[in-house]
């Protein structure tokens, strides 16, 4: 291992429990080791345990699974009167402990305004008989309760109720009666969720939510009282020397509803801001607390605690590394953290412990790879957020997110095994068959290296001299540095296996290969827009692949993911992008999630970037464009260049067959996740 990581596998304590190594796997929505968000109601979730404990024979220190709920979502059970559950977490933590590593179960007091209601759910929720109806199965008010009445985060004409005295005592004593039976389990410490991220405890704790006139609410005391009468139960009933971690957000990073400040913005906070936060760390330890585990951020800024690629590596150990000056205990810094950072951050004192989440997703034995010094095997997590957690949300929409991954989260776009170990365990094909890959971009190389691994004969035919199809113009702008660390993996992942490559070959006539089986992996070609003067304008992909081919002044038509991406490429350059967009908001896909999303829109309103909703396109001339706004209105912007981001038809060189399977792209046009799983739901059954 390379001496600069040293600091990381050095031991440290919280309390009296000793962690082996610095390194932290942080909690994830949907890693509960207590599966809640299924209809069936809480129970020890096998899944989540297998993937702990495969992380934790891959020299992990310390494992904090995600959230588990003290009342079950569905059917209202208290968490502590499910005996059977601590019985099987039980004989899990005795498996954890073998390894050398360390466990601590996170207990969430909810969720609040916070909490995701969907698309689904929201209608039932605003209308008070079916609120009533469905209440014995899921309790929306309980789930949305908050300090004060206050809009839902993510259905802004929901109004979420008071929580009452009554409702905080119940969840207090719950936190107690958890708490001591996980202890009883032999679980090392418990994590208290969360004065952190905008949840339940945070709103109770921040003023701009917290508009209490009881116990509960008003001064700095009141506002904190919620989180120290937590800390002090579990005490109570665990004992002096039972660890309690707490998650929490240094700062909130809020300018006011909905928005959120970006990087380096001067701004006024209207939620915790540095001095609170110095006074809090420090109220909050003397309370109990034997750890922080820390970062940024509320829903409103949610890039800050779910940082997608566009947020800086290491965002929050600047101010992580600030709270710590003020407290005694051990702190832990989270988001996009970097291991040769995190290292010397440790070795410098700045922090005590690197808290990574995703990356354990995508890569299990990551922290093995970096020991053997093998760090160009390490698969990388691009931040993209498809698979883990893509609550997602536009105007005028709940989560738009589909039921089965609300029920399903934490899975992983670049990694279909995480969470769905018995769906894609990877077995030995009955029979061994040539198999013919027609396409070298992500979906052709999963598909070669899952076929290999099975044990059949695969050539891949790409037609170019790179591979790596069109997500090589995906990853071209700036902050896309681990969508090119994915193309190198791959690329090197290729060379493990007998996998015949060959490249500068284009396949015209599928009946001249030799193969049993044939994977078209062809992708998709720009769609052509009915517009007088489309060709004057830069397709999506040349401008990715060539962007010195765009003018000062840039209009992108198409507010989408892509076109959204290609205008922040602009602004970064110093040019001046426009949007314009037909929907009447930017990125209105579903799965795309909001964390990502709403750094993307808070960016252009920040920065002050044209962006003009329900217009359409009319022409496209030699100065600019003529559009057409909601009201029929013409208008023109001036431009020195147009990009054309507009969407994608499939393309496949054949069609589906018997023996001729159609992914990715070139089946229906998708992310990395639907070419990525598409490839192994057909590899799979070869």
């Amino acid at each position: 291992m390379n001496e600069k990581y040293n600091a990381l596998f050095t031991p440290w304590k919280i309390g009296n429990v000793e962690i082996k190594n610095r390194i932290v796997m942080c909690p994830m929505g949907g890693t509960s080791l207590f599966g809640w968000f299924e209809l069936g109601g809480c129970h020890f979730d096998k899944e989540a345990a297998g993937l702990f404990l495969e992380r934790a024979k891959n020299n992990v220190g310390l494992i904090i699974p995600g959230i588990a709920p003290l009342k079950d979502t569905f059917w209202g059970k208290w968490l502590w009167q499910n005996e059977k559950m601590f019985e099987e977490l039980k004989e899990f933590m005795d498996e954890i402990h073998k390894t050398g590593a360390k466990l601590f179960v996170q207990l969430t007091a909810g969720m609040g305004r916070s909490w995701a209601i969907t698309e689904l759910v929201a209608p039932l929720h605003k209308n008070k008989f079916t609120r009533t109806l469905i209440k014995p199965i899921i309790d929306t008010s309980h789930e949305l309760a908050c300090p004060s009445p206050q809009p839902s985060r993510w259905a802004h004409d929901i109004e979420c109720p008071q929580m009452t005295v009554e409702q905080i005592h119940e969840i207090i004593e719950a936190f107690a009666k958890t708490a001591k039976l996980c202890k009883e389990a032999g679980v090392d410490g418990v994590e208290v969720h969360a004065v952190h991220e905008g949840y339940l405890l945070d709103q109770f704790a921040i003023e701009f939510f917290n508009k209490r006139t009881d116990e509960y609410g008003g001064d700095f005391e009141n506002r904190y009282r919620f989180a120290t009468e937590v800390v002090s139960a579990i005490k109570e009933a665990c004992g002096k020397d039972y660890p309690v971690s707490l998650r929490y957000s240094v700062e909130s990073k809020m300018k006011g509803f909905c928005k959120g400040a970006m990087p380096g913005e001067d701004y006024i906070e209207v939620g915790r801001n540095m001095e609170e936060s110095e006074k809090a760390a420090k109220y909050l330890q003397d309370a109990g607390y034997d750890m922080l585990n820390a970062d940024n951020g509320t829903y409103d800024s949610w890039y800050w605690a779910h940082p997608p690629m566009y947020m800086p590596q290491n965002c929050n150990l600047d101010d992580v590394a600030h709270i710590k000056k003020f407290v005694d205990i051990p702190v832990v810094c989270a988001g996009r953290m970097d291991p040769e950072i995190g290292a010397k951050a440790v070795e410098d004192g700045k922090i005590d412990g690197v808290g990574i989440a995703r990356q354990f997703l995508v890569d299990p034995q990551w922290i093995t790879k970096l020991i053997e010094d093998r760090l160009e095997d390490i698969k990388p997590c691009i931040c993209c957020h498809s698979g883990c957690f893509n609550f997602s949300s536009s105007k005028g929409h709940a989560n738009t997110q589909d039921l089965t991954d609300t029920m399903g989260l934490s899975r992983c776009a670049l990694n279909p095994q995480t969470m769905q170990s018995k769906k894609y365990n990877v077995k030995p094909a009955n029979k061994s068959k040539k198999i013919a890959i027609i396409g070298g971009g992500i979906g052709g190389m999963e598909s070669a290296i899952l076929c290999a691994k099975r044990g059949h004969k695969v050539t891949l035919y790409e037609k170019s001299d790179k591979l790596g199809g069109v997500f090589i113009a995906a990853s071209t702008p700036s902050f896309k540095e681990k969508d090119r660390d994915l193309i190198a993996w791959y690329i090197r992942e290729l060379s493990k296996h007998p996998i015949d490559v060959k490249m500068n070959t284009e396949i015209t006539d599928i009946n001249s290969l030799d193969a049993d089986e044939i994977i078209v992996a062809t992708g998709a070609k720009a769609k052509n827009i009915p517009v007088k003067g489309a060709d004057k304008a830069i397709e999506a992909i040349d401008y990715l692949l060539d962007n010195e081919k765009a003018g000062e002044k840039v209009v992108v038509i198409g507010g989408g993911l892509t076109g959204c991406e290609i205008a922040y490429d602009l602004y970064l350059q110093g040019k001046k992008p426009t949007i314009v967009e037909m929907q009447d908001d930017l990125i209105t896909t579903k799965g795309i999630c909001l964390a990502n999303t709403s750094y993307l829109r808070d960016f252009f309103t920040t920065n002050k970037v044209p962006v003009y909703l329900e217009t359409s396109l009319s022409e496209i001339t030699d100065d600019g464009v003529v559009v057409k706004d909601k009201d029929s209105k013409t208008f023109t912007i001036d431009a020195d260049s147009v990009i054309l981001s507009v969407g994608y038809n499939p393309s496949p060189i054949a069609k589906k067959g018997r023996h001729i399977h159609v992914i990715g792209d070139a089946q229906e046009v998708g992310n990395l996740r639907t070419v990525i799983w598409g490839a192994w739901d057909v590899c799979m059954k070869l």
